[in-house]
């Protein structure tokens, strides 16, 4: 919950410094253009959290510098959606004079998406009881006309309680289709929706059309996973998260695909699985020798892929791999530079005015 007051004027020339970094960082493995993928200047972030600050008569949504840790008042939030904007100053215009609503509230979230959608999270030091939850009944329907789902819920130490939905459904247009995903509260989601569109774009046109199968690890809700199933014979995706993968089932309903199955493992666990070195209870049902994986997709945390990960992954012809960690992404293909090269490569600013820098990469075996 840290913010640095954000000056639109100043975009361009910090995106061309993180593009010369990613650049610079590629050199010694790649020399080919680097795909350039600015992020809308204001209005981005489609989730945002902020501290409540109680003064007095007066409540106000605040965040740090992370600088100096000084604390920002925030009645705005530039970089956030149209519709967290929206609800920032409702919430806090509700709860203010409410007592059971105000009292040791401490946090609010909200998760916000294209399709106008959202879910509210109050976080609170206290238990919270029934005249809590009558109170938030009655707030949820005052705030609901504003979105098209709303969903609000209240959590305090070992309680969740859910009033409308904990989860939203977002709806991408990329190419000519409309892909539905579900995204659900606590849960990680790609935060700039823009930015996303374009990184999955870019990853159907990496990838081509062919003719076998791809391995996904770190799916999570089956963002990349279900435009990209359109490209391959079958899929199978790996995640961790309970949760993501119930999402991710979900949505592949909705989107009429069947030709994808999911596994919830961790890429460790199904790298061992897929060695053969133990026996998973999850892949019981899963013939992985009627798989013909060509391509394998990663989308791994900030730590990267770990040395068994990296020694599957390096058994296949083509690795899409996308980070949001450039000096993991380097020290990774590094490992991988006897047997791989870059051939493509593209920045995304998936968050303007920080130094944070989330980067694509396809990777072909060497031939000769």
């Amino acid at each position: 919950m840290t913010y640095k007051t954000i000056d639109p004027s100043e975009y361009p020339l910090q995106f061309a410094e993180k593009a010369k970094h990613l650049q610079q960082l590629l050199s010694p493995y790649y020399k080919g253009e680097l795909e350039l993928h600015e992020s809308p200047r204001t209005h981005y972030r489609m989730r945002a959290e902020f501290r409540v600050w109680h003064e007095q008569n007066d409540l106000y949504y605040i965040m740090f510098n992370p600088e100096t840790r000084e604390k920002i008042r925030m009645d705005e939030f530039v970089p956030g959606s149209g519709l967290i904007n929206t609800l920032m100053k409702a919430v806090r215009d509700y709860v203010i004079d409410k007592p059971i609503l105000r009292n040791k509230l401490f946090q609010v979230d909200f998760l916000t998406t294209t399709t106008n959608e959202a879910v509210i999270s109050c976080l609170y030091h206290k238990q919270l009881d029934a005249e809590w939850e009558e109170s938030a009944k009655q707030m949820h329907e005052t705030l609901s006309p504003i979105t098209d789902k709303l969903g609000l819920i209240g959590r305090a130490r070992k309680q969740k309680h859910v009033i409308g939905t904990d989860e939203v459904v977002e709806c991408l247009n990329i190419g000519n289709r409309h892909w539905k995903t579900v995204q659900t509260e606590n849960a990680f989601t790609q935060p700039n929706a823009e930015i996303n569109k374009q990184m999955i774009t870019w990853a159907i046109n990496s990838v081509g059309t062919p003719k076998h199968d791809l391995l996904e690890l770190y799916c999570g809700n089956g963002n990349f996973t279900l435009p990209l199933s359109t490209q391959f014979e079958h899929v199978l995706a790996t995640e961790i998260s309970k949760r993501s993968v119930a999402s991710a089932q979900v949505a592949t309903e909705m989107n009429g695909i069947n030709n994808v199955e999911f596994v919830r493992m961790s890429s460790e666990e199904f790298s061992e699985a897929l060695k053969g070195d133990v026996e998973k209870r999850r892949l019981q049902n899963i013939d992985l020798t009627s798989y013909d994986f060509g391509t394998v997709l990663v989308d791994p945390p900030r730590a990267g892929l770990d040395a068994l990960t990296l020694n599957v992954v390096s058994q296949y012809q083509r690795i899409l791999y996308i980070s949001c960690n450039p000096d993991t992404l380097i020290q990774n293909i590094n490992d991988l530079s006897d047997k791989f090269t870059v051939t493509k490569a593209a920045l995304f600013d998936q968050f303007p005015y920080t130094h944070h820098i989330e980067a694509g990469v396809l990777l072909e075996r060497k031939t000769g």
